[in-house]
């Protein structure tokens, strides 16, 4: 049975290389029918820009969303059917319920007021990915410099899940300091790195083993790759 109040996941995305991990994690949470609440911060625009050929737009959201959402991890354009939801206000319905789920309601990474960055509003939890070491930093130090960074403190005091799905290499000695306070307070380091006995074909398996090991942190289900079993070789008897 659903909560009567609507209770999101909020994905912030931030402006390390990695955007078809974002995506991937948001089709799934989209297809399990969960709720989502998306912030994309000023510098991920410009790697989306770039990772993808496409602007992110505040007015355009929507539109600039599902073309996002439906391109494949190696650049095939609408390789996804995507749709997304109507119901995009963060209202109840009209009876007073969440609906049945998926829904989906844009912040801009600049507005502080935000529903997300109170306590009081209603959260499931959050998940950052991809995680700059810019962006991992302003959390550990609790700099809220933005409505992404705000949020995660918030997640973080309200006690609530934050994954944080950290995309660098190497890292040095401060970056690692600040990964282990994020650790101590709470929340689950991630870091995006592929395996590969569960497969990979292609370079949209590894993306979806990395979106898989979030949403697993996060307890959503999913189906996004195929689970060690205990059985040598299993893999390579895939067809």
């Amino acid at each position: 049975m659903r909560d009567s109040v609507r209770r999101p996941w909020i994905v912030g995305v931030s402006g390390a290389s990695g955007t078809p991990y974002a995506a991937s994690v948001l089709r799934a949470l989209l297809a399990a029918g969960e709720d989502v609440d998306l912030v994309v911060s000023r510098a991920s625009r410009l790697t989306l820009l770039d990772e993808t050929g496409h602007p992110f737009r505040d007015a355009h959201w929507r539109e600039d969303l599902r073309r996002w959402l439906a391109r494949g991890a190696d650049g095939t354009p609408d390789a996804y059917d995507v749709k997304i939801p109507e119901h995009t206000d963060g209202t109840a319905d009209s009876d007073g319920s969440a609906g049945t789920g998926g829904t989906v309601r844009y912040w801009p990474a600049g507005d502080l007021a935000a529903g997300p960055s109170s306590g009081s509003y209603p959260a499931r939890g959050m998940v950052v990915v991809p995680a700059s070491t810019a962006c991992v930093a302003g959390i550990a130090l609790g700099l809220s410099k933005d409505l992404l960074q705000r949020t995660a403190s918030v997640t973080l005091k309200e006690r609530r899940p934050l994954v944080v799905a950290v995309r660098e290499t190497p890292l040095n000695g401060r970056t690692l300091r600040h990964l282990v306070a994020l650790d101590e307070a709470g929340a689950v380091v991630l870091p995006a790195s592929p395996a590969f006995y569960a497969g990979a074909t292609h370079i949209q398996d590894l993306v979806d083993f990395v979106a898989g090991r979030v949403l697993d942190a996060m307890g959503v289900p999913h189906s996004l790759y195929r689970r060690w079993k205990g059985e040598l070789g299993a893999a390579q008897g895939q067809s």
